[in-house]
C-alpha cells in the first residue's frame, strides 16, 4: 500500500478572505468577493466583473528587494506560502534543503509583469526592460521563488493545465512525498486582472457579461451565462502522514485519491472523461460512492458543461444523491488557484462539519443536484471530492479524507 500523504499547512488568499481564518467566516457566511474590475478601467470590455483580493498590500509581507521582480500573482504566491508553512509549523531553516521541494500550478504566468515590461519596450526601448522580465512572466515562477525563498532544494516542478492544474500539482507534490521527500509546498496561485490577461480570457467565450455581482455567476442554473474569473488560490503543506505525526503536527486530512483524463475531440460522439477521472479518484483513493459526502463542483456556468459535470456526479453517484457545493461562486474561477482553494474549504469542512453554500444561484431540477444553497449545511464530513476542469479538455478529481 502506497504510504498516507497529508496536509498540515494552509495558506490562503481568496477575493473574499484574506488568510485562511477570513476566507473561512466569509464562506460559510456566504460573503462574495465578485464586484466591478477595479485593477484597471474595464469600461471598454464586454466582461467587467471579477473577484479581487482584497487589502493585500504585498510591501507588509514581503522585503522590498522582492517587489521589483515579482508579478501580484507570486507575492500572493510567496505570502500564501509563508502563511501556510507558519500554519504547519514549520520552519525551512531547520530541515534539510534537499528534503523539501515546491509543485505549484498556474494557468497563465506573470500576466501583469509581462504587460507593463512589454508597454515599456514599445513606448521607451529596450534598455527599459527590467531583466526581470525573464522569470517573472514565466508558468514556473512560483515554484521558483518559494523554493528561493526558504530554501528548498528538493524535487520541484510546475504544472499547467488550466484550472485542473490545482489538482495536478497536489497529485504530483503527493508522488514525490511517496517517493521519500520529506515535504512539498503546493497548490495554486494565478492573477491576470490586467488588460493583457483579460483579452485572453476573453478569448474562450465563457466569461459572464453581466453588470449584477450577485447574478453574473450562476452554475447549475437556468441564467447560467458564464463564468466570473478572479484572481489568488491556495498553498498547502504537505507531508508523510508518518512524518507529520511524528513531530506532532496538526493533520487537516489525508490526499487520498487522485484521478485525471482528457476528452475526446468535440464531434466525435464518444462521452466526456470527466465521469472516469471522478471513477480514477476513487478507485485510487479505496473509496465506494457512498462514502463521499460532499462534492466540490468545477461549476463552470457554461448550461452545457454544466450538463456534463452534472451527469458526471449522477452517474457515478445517483441522481440527487450526494451533497454538492460550489463556493467559488463566492470568488469567480480563480484557473490554478481555484481547485487548492476548494481542498482547503473540504478540509476546513471536515474539521467544523459543515459544508459551505453556493450563493445566489436557483438550481435547475432538470440538473438533478442536491445543490447546497441559502447557507452553509451542517453535515458530518468524513471524506470530499474535488473536481476541476481546465480549457481545452483537462479533467482532474481528487478525494480528500479526514484525519479524525
Amino acid at each position: 500500500m502506497s504510504a498516507s500523504v497529508v496536509v498540515t499547512g494552509l495558506g490562503v488568499a481568496a477575493p473574499n478572505g484574506l488568510g485562511r481564518e477570513d476566507f473561512w467566516a466569509s464562506t460559510l457566511g456566504g460573503k462574495s468577493g465578485i464586484g466591478r474590475l477595479t485593477r484597471f478601467d474595464p469600461s471598454g470590455y464586454p466582461a467587467r466583473l471579477a473577484g479581487e483580493v482584497p487589502g493585500f498590500a504585498a510591501e507588509e509581507h514581503l522585503p522590498s528587494r522582492l517587489l521589483p521582480q515579482t508579478d501580484r500573482m507570486t507575492r500572493l504566491a510567496l505570502v500564501a506560502a509563508d502563511w501556510a508553512l507558519a500554519d504547519a509549523g514549520v520552519r525551512p531553516e531547520e530541515q534539510d534543503d534537499f528534503d523539501m521541494g515546491v509543485v505549484t500550478a498556474s494557468a497563465s504566468g506573470g500576466f501583469e509583469f509581462g504587460q507593463g515590461e512589454l508597454q515599456k519596450l514599445w513606448s521607451q526601448g529596450s534598455q527599459y526592460v527590467s531583466a526581470y522580465q525573464s522569470f517573472a512572466w514565466f508558468y514556473a515562477v512560483n515554484s521558483g521563488q518559494i523554493s528561493i525563498r526558504n530554501g528548498m532544494k528538493g524535487p520541484s516542478g510546475v504544472v499547467v493545465s488550466d484550472q485542473a492544474g490545482g489538482l495536478d500539482a497536489v497529485a504530483q507534490a503527493r508522488r514525490q512525498i511517496r517517493k521519500g521527500t520529506r515535504l512539498i509546498v503546493s497548490g495554486g496561485v494565478d492573477a491576470s486582472l490586467c488588460p493583457w490577461g483579460w483579452v485572453a480570457q476573453l478569448a474562450s467565450d465563457r466569461l459572464s457579461t453581466s453588470e449584477e455581482p450577485a447574478r453574473a455567476y450562476l452554475p447549475f442554473d437556468r441564467e447560467a451565462q458564464g463564468h466570473v474569473p478572479g484572481e489568488g488560490g491556495a498553498i498547502l503543506v504537505m507531508e508523510a502522514a508518518e512524518a507529520a505525526r511524528e513531530r506532532g503536527a496538526r493533520i487537516y486530512g489525508e490526499i487520498a485519491g487522485y484521478g485525471s483524463t482528457f476528452d475526446p475531440r468535440p464531434g466525435s460522439g464518444r462521452e466526456p472523461g470527466l465521469r472516469k477521472a471522478i471513477e480514477l479518484a476513487l478507485a485510487d483513493a479505496g473509496a465506494a460512492p457512498g462514502d463521499i459526502d460532499v462534492v466540490f463542483a468545477d461549476a463552470a456556468a457554461v448550461p452545457e458543461l454544466d450538463r456534463v459535470e452534472a451527469e458526471a456526479v449522477n452517474a457515478v453517484f445517483g441522481a440527487g444523491a450526494v451533497p454538492v457545493t460550489a463556493p467559488k461562486t463566492m470568488t469567480g474561477r480563480l484557473y490554478s488557484g481555484a481547485a487548492p482553494l476548494d481542498l482547503a474549504a473540504a478540509f476546513l469542512a471536515m474539521d467544523e462539519g459543515v459544508i459551505p453554500p453556493t450563493v445566489n444561484v436557483e438550481p435547475d431540477a432538470a440538473y438533478g443536484l442536491d445543490l447546497v444553497v441559502g447557507g452553509p449545511r451542517t453535515a458530518e464530513v468524513n471524506t470530499a471530492l474535488v473536481i476541476a476542469r481546465g480549457h481545452g479538455g483537462f479533467n482532474s478529481a481528487m478525494v480528500v479524507r479526514s484525519a479524525n
